[in-house]
C-alpha cells in the first residue's frame, strides 16, 4: 500500500507525499514519451499509407518509398515544414519517376529550406517578427531555388530595419522571391534589391511585393534598353505609390504607345508560334492519330465507279418493248 506520509521535498521545495510523487513523475513521463513520439513521426499513417498506394501503383517497393517517407519525417522532426516535400514526392511517384532520382530532390529542397530557415533566424535575431512561420520558410525557401542568395536577403532585411513599419519574416521571404523573379528579368541585382528594400520599407504586403516582381520583370526589357528607369520607379515607390499606380500609364495606354506596339506585336507573334506548334504537339501527343488521318484502302474504298455507272440498269431498251408488245 503506497503512504500518503511526506517523503521529501517537490520541485518547489515543499514536502512531497509518495502518492503525488509518484502521480507527477508518471505525468511527466507519459509527456514526454508523447512529446517524443510526435516528433519522430511528423507524417500521419494516414499520409504515409497513402503516399505508399501510390507507389505501388507504379510498381515500387515498399522500401524504397519507406526511405524517401522517412527523409521527409527527418526534415520534419528538424522544424522543417514537410508539405512541400510531400508535394514533390507525390509529385514524382505520379509521374513515373525512379525514387533513386526523388531522393537528390528531395535532399536539395531539404538543404533550401534549412538555408531559409537560417536567414531567418538571423533576421528575428535583429528584431523581425516571425508572422507566418511555414509560409516564411516555404516563400524564401523557392526564392532560393529561383536564384536569390543569402546575400541578397542579408541586405534585404539590411534595409527593411525601419521604425516606421515593422516588417515580418514572411514580408522579408516575398521579397526576396520578388526579386529572384526580377532577375529572370535580367534585373541587376543591387538595382532590384534597392527597389524590393524600399517597398518592403513602405509596408508593402507580400502579395504586393511578389506583384512588383512579376510587373518588373514583364518589362526588363525596357529597363535594360533605357526606355524605363528603375531610380524613377524606387522614387515613385519610396513616396508610398502601389504596383495599381506604378505601372498605371503602361495599363492605360497614354505615353507608351512603343510598349503597347510591342506588346500587339509579341501576342501576334506568340499565336502564330502557337499555331505553328500545333502539328509539333499533335505528333507528339498521339503518333497514332497522323496514321490514321492517311490510309489511302479507306479512300479508294470511298470511290467507287462501278456502283456508280450502271448503264445496264438506267437505260433497258428491250424490257420496254417487250411490254409495249405484249399490252399492243
Amino acid at each position: 500500500m503506497v503512504s500518503d506520509r511526506p517523503t521529501g521535498l517537490s520541485l518547489y521545495g515543499k514536502p512531497m507525499s509518495t502518492r503525488t510523487d509518484i502521480t507527477m513523475w508518471g505525468l511527466t513521463l507519459a509527456v514526454t514519451l508523447v512529446s517524443a513520439q510526435v516528433l519522430a513521426e511528423p507524417l500521419s499513417i494516414q499520409e504515409r499509407e497513402a503516399i505508399t498506394r501510390l507507389g505501388s501503383v507504379q510498381g515500387r517497393a515498399a522500401s524504397e518509398i519507406n526511405t524517401l517517407l522517412d527523409q521527409v519525417s527527418k526534415a520534419g522532426e528538424r522544424g522543417l515544414p514537410t508539405d512541400s516535400l510531400l508535394n514533390k514526392l507525390k509529385e514524382g511517384l505520379a509521374k513515373g519517376v525512379e525514387p533513386t532520382r526523388i531522393d537528390p530532390v528531395l535532399r536539395q529542397m531539404t538543404s533550401r529550406l534549412e538555408s531559409a530557415r537560417e536567414v531567418l533566424e538571423e533576421a528575428k535575431a535583429r528584431g523581425m517578427e516571425e508572422g507566418n512561420r511555414q509560409r516564411a520558410l516555404e516563400t524564401l525557401a523557392e526564392a532560393f531555388t529561383r536564384g536569390a542568395t543569402k546575400d541578397e536577403v542579408r541586405e534585404l532585411s539590411r534595409l527593411a530595419q525601419d521604425d516606421r513599419h515593422k516588417a515580418t519574416q514572411e514580408e522579408l521571404a516575398a521579397g526576396a522571391k520578388s526579386l529572384a523573379v526580377m532577375k529572370e528579368g535580367r534585373i541587376p541585382s543591387k538595382e532590384g534589391t534597392a527597389l524590393v528594400g524600399e517597398g518592403i520599407r513602405q509596408g508593402y504586403r507580400s502579395s504586393e511585393l511578389l506583384d512588383l516582381g512579376r510587373e518588373v520583370k514583364r518589362r526588363g526589357s525596357d529597363f535594360e534598353e533605357g526606355r524605363a528607369s528603375l531610380q524613377q520607379l524606387r522614387e515613385q515607390v519610396s513616396r508610398g505609390e502601389k504596383g495599381d499606380r506604378l505601372f498605371r500609364e503602361d495599363r492605360s495606354g497614354s505615353g507608351s504607345g512603343d510598349r503597347g506596339d510591342r506588346r500587339d506585336r509579341g501576342d501576334r507573334e506568340k499565336r502564330d508560334d502557337s499555331g505553328r506548334d500545333r502539328p509539333d504537339r499533335q505528333d507528339r501527343s498521339g503518333g497514332d492519330r497522323s496514321d490514321r488521318i492517311d490510309r489511302p484502302e479507306k479512300a479508294d474504298r470511298v470511290e467507287r465507279p462501278d456502283r456508280i455507272e450502271r448503264p445496264e440498269r438506267i437505260d433497258r431498251p428491250e424490257r420496254s418493248d417487250r411490254s409495249g408488245r405484249g399490252r399492243d
